[in-house]
């Protein structure tokens, strides 16, 4: 990992969503040198499902060698954020770097997703940027190396990042679309750069879509803490002088002289997730230790598929799913085929669903056996645009509960 270098020691940081994930992370990368950090976050309350508060993240930063200051902060509240500022100024003297780290996710379709959640995404990733940033700067035109990092992702125009998350994309989006502005605008005065991870990362995010056993396939927080980092330390001028630059994680830290990534990952040797925004060749599979069942490579495997599909039903599974699949398969075996888990003892079978879809997910036939095999997840095959899904979203990561049951009934 990155060694310390007190570097950012007595500089003060405002970090967007600090209580947890990756925010917290470069919260308390910092706090080693004995930074000063701004934990502008919503959380003030513990979370029933979410870990961490700005409270517990404040204390965390003091113990890591730190100062804090926690501040109630909704980006899309401007008093809330004009606040902040004034306290962080009043406390620590000024601001140095701001970190726009908090977001706002909704893997939906455009007629699956509601106006109330596109304008949450619109109001934290991009009108939250743009408006932390503009209320900041006057304060960070003050300090002799100041830096604002947006964790957004390159510009990737390739129609696959749009097709299953318009509104996410868009959104996300902005904040890079802020890096292009103000590092143009603010040049020599501002390092203004967006920094984005390689590999999936484990965070509670990352948890609620990928579901059970995701984070096998993440890194930790603390790459993206360390290539942070990194980027803080480079000067205001010179030939190390960085903005306007959409940088990825790994790419940082090879640049720093790190070559051994294996010790950012969860579980090392297993192979990662490429993250979104990102065109890396990958099928997203997981490595499995026991060939498929011979029912499964059969002539007609969908049948096949969901014939063990029906040994699986039960009024348990409906109670704990609540919701209705259509799959619409094209390849060598096309057609559409539903899973009825609203009703009854649920129901399985050819052609469209008996109620309307809950979720509907289109993809090659080839694809659908591979994740009923247990090769592929669904919410990874959304991921790397092999999988479509339309509808609720939640329930992708439902369905894989459903294979695990029948894979254990039959292996």
């Amino acid at each position: 990992m990155l060694q310390n270098t007190g570097s950012l020691a007595g500089r003060t940081l405002f970090v967007t969503g600090a209580s947890r994930g990756i925010g917290r992370a470069i919260a308390l990368k910092a706090a080693r040198d004995g930074a000063n950090v701004v934990v502008a976050a919503k959380t003030a309350e513990a979370h029933p499902k979410l870990p961490g508060t700005i409270y517990t993240a404040a204390r965390e930063i003091e113990e890591a060698g730190g100062k804090a200051l926690a501040c109630v902060v909704d980006v899309r509240d401007e008093q809330q954020i004009q606040s902040a500022v004034e306290q962080a100024v009043a406390k620590f003297g000024g601001i140095d770097i701001l970190v726009n780290n908090a977001s706002a996710i909704n893997l939906t379709g455009t007629l699956g997703t509601p106006m109330k959640k596109v304008d949450l995404m619109m109001g934290v990733n991009l009108r939250g940027t743009y408006l932390t940033s503009k209320l900041c700067i006057p304060h960070l035109l003050k300090s002799s190396n100041p830096h604002i990092l947006n964790l957004s992702p390159p510009l990737n125009l390739n129609p696959i990042w749009f097709k299953n998350h318009t509104a996410y994309t868009m959104a996300k989006y902005g904040m890079s679309m802020c890096v292009l502005g103000m590092a143009e605008e603010f040049r020599g005065q501002i390092s203004v750069n967006a920094l984005w991870p390689k590999t999936a990362i484990q965070t509670a995010a990352m948890a609620m879509l990928g579901g059970e056993g995701i984070e096998r396939q993440c890194r930790k927080a603390d790459i993206m803490a360390d290539a942070a980092y990194a980027v803080f330390s480079r000067p205001l001028a010179g030939p190390a002088y960085t903005t306007g630059h959409f940088l990825i994680d790994e790419d940082v830290l090879r640049e720093a002289g790190l070559s051994d990534m294996e010790v950012y990952a969860v579980e090392p040797g297993h192979p990662l997730l490429p993250d979104f925004f990102l065109d890396v060749e990958t099928d997203g599979a997981t490595p499995t230790s026991k060939a498929p069942p011979s029912s499964m490579t059969a002539s007609n495997p969908i049948e096949e598929t969901f014939g063990l599909i029906r040994t699986v039903l039960s009024q348990d599974l409906v109670q704990s799913t609540k919701g209705v699949y259509q799959f619409d398969l094209s390849g060598d075996h096309p057609g559409t085929w539903f899973v009825d888990l609203k009703q009854g003892a649920g129901l399985a079978g050819q052609g469209l669903p008996p109620l309307p879809p809950d979720v509907v997910m289109s993809m090659d036939s080839a694809l659908f056996s591979r994740m009923f095999r247990g090769e592929l997840k669904p919410t990874m095959a959304f991921m790397t645009g092999k999988l479509r899904i339309h509808g609720d979203m939640t329930l992708a990561i439902k369905l894989e509960k459903m294979m695990g049951a029948m894979r254990k009934s039959k292996l």
